[in-house]
């Protein structure tokens, strides 16, 4: 049974595309709201539903959040097939870095992983929000990942490399 976020129902939350434009607990600029500290936030959510999740075919989507859960978790899976790689924690952080720079497509615009889940952008300035939005949550997640990923003496974590291998929902990563 796949996991589902427990950010149901969130209300007086602004959407982009059918994204759910999320607090988080980030210290990078951006569009997001800034969530306490104390609290679980989406890219926790992903994170640690993302050993599990990854192994589905299907994923049967409850609330917007889920639609941003799928979207990370296919996110993790890039950014850790980057890492496949990396021997050291120096050599990660530079292939998560690279990974950051690299244009970010919104729905609609080539590239965008899920066509058909989300819902076009209205107009040019929807689309630069989800953009930007879509920008700093995957900066976030990098940064969080490469904890996970990584040992503090700054070698590979193989219990969470291993995952590179896993197709999510049958998607091919270039």
């Amino acid at each position: 049974m796949v996991y589902h976020s427990s950010f149901v129902g969130e209300e007086g939350i602004t959407k982009a595309c059918g994204f759910p434009l999320l607090p988080l607990k980030s210290h990078i600029k951006g569009p997001a709201p800034v969530s306490d500290q104390g609290k679980t936030d989406i890219v926790d959510e992903a994170i640690t539903f993302f050993r599990a999740n990854v192994f589905f075919r299907n994923f049967d989507v409850k609330s917007p959040a889920d639609k941003l859960l799928i979207y990370l978790t296919f996110y993790i899976n890039v950014a850790l097939k980057r890492l496949e790689g990396c021997r050291t924690l120096a050599e990660g952080t530079k292939a998560i870095i690279n990974l950051g720079l690299e244009n970010v497509p919104v729905p609609g615009e080539s590239g965008f992983p899920f066509p058909g889940l989300f819902v076009l952008p209205q107009s040019q300035k929807e689309a630069e929000l989800l953009r930007n939005y879509l920008k700093q949550i995957r900066e976030e997640t990098s940064g969080r990942l490469l904890s996970v990923a990584y040992r503090p003496n700054g070698t590979p974590n193989k219990w969470w490399l291993a995952f590179a291998k896993r197709k999510f929902m049958n998607i091919i990563i270039p």
